[in-house]
């Protein structure tokens, strides 16, 4: 491969994942030689799994709420704390397992494509047949080949990227991604799906409930965007505005027209997560704006 091993590290970032944590960190060190894994208040023995796997580990202290964007930053802070000689932070998700020859093909893809700040590949579902729930973000995952306007949680960066615009806003309880590859397109990187084999997902989404939360904090990470960025990003006025209007009662006798429009192209499953997504999505813009009108700091919106 292009670039050596120890030019690379690794950070997994979780809380409470269990046997899926085992999962993730024997396939990152299979891959990778140097490893951080960042806990954000496990009680389930996370971090003694963590330590028996070789991983060097972080506990975020409960003085600040815990978010992904903290613990990512956390990590890589640590990482080149350690190594400070490493080039390529690979970020994953605890709950995500790396597949083999990844990491060697997107380094590969980094080192050839020097304009190129992240790489990113197929992030699928390990059990999209379990709940339709699973199976929406499986479709969800399989976004455009090529170049894209943002990532996932798993990901290969230039160290020298990620530092130059400050990482991660550890303010933001979702939506950090999207928001650190904006701030990279804007500083001149580009980001990159490649059609590759990534990671693989285990949502454990098999309770309306559990998808209601989570559309809740994608309505939540919209508005927060929204008010970030306004019209520098392309499409943001647009779902916002569309999460309200059709969220609004006033606007549910037309839900059947919205359906039959989006399952023409996307299928049933898909156009029902749209059209029903609307009411969550609107709930948890909502809740941004009021929290924000009062002055208080968004908290994780957990759906696991």
């Amino acid at each position: 491969m292009a670039v050596i091993r120890s030019k690379i590290g690794g950070v997994v970032i979780g809380r409470n994942e269990g046997e899926r944590l085992g999962v993730c960190l024997r396939s990152v060190r299979r891959e990778i030689d140097h490893l951080v894994y960042v806990d954000s208040g496990s009680v389930d023995g996370s971090v003694a799994l963590a330590k028996k796997l070789g991983a060097a580990v972080v506990e975020l202290s409960t003085d600040r709420p815990f978010t992904a964007a903290r613990a990512r930053n956390a990590g890589a802070s640590r990482l080149l704390e350690d190594h400070p000689d490493v080039s390529l932070i690979q970020f994953v998700d605890g709950d995500c397992e790396l597949q083999r020859g990844w990491v060697a093909h997107a380094a590969s893809f980094l080192t050839s494509h020097k304009d190129v700040a992240i790489a990113c590949g197929r992030r699928r579902e390990r059990f999209p047949g379990r709940s339709p729930f699973n199976q929406l973000c499986d479709m969800e995952w399989n976004t455009q080949v090529g170049d894209t306007a943002a990532c996932g949680g798993d990901f290969l960066v230039r160290t020298e990227a990620f530092q130059t615009v400050h990482g991660f806003i550890e303010s933001l309880i979702a939506g950090e991604e999207p928001d650190l590859c904006f701030r990279l397109r804007q500083a001149g990187w580009r980001i990159f799906r490649l059609d590759r084999e990534m990671t693989l997902h285990d949502a454990a989404m098999t309770r309306t409930s559990q998808w209601w939360q989570r559309s809740v904090r994608s309505g939540y990470a919209t508005a927060e965007a929204f008010q970030r960025r306004g019209d520098k990003e392309h499409g943001l006025r647009r779902q916002v505005l569309s999460n309200l209007l059709w969220g609004l009662p006033v606007a549910w006798p037309l839900w059947p027209v919205l359906w039959l429009r989006v399952s023409r192209h996307s299928g049933a499953l898909y156009a029902s997560h749209i059209v029903f997504g609307k009411l969550p999505h609107l709930v948890g813009q909502m809740r941004f704006w009021w929290q924000r009108m009062r002055g208080q700091a968004g908290t994780l919106i957990e759906y696991k």
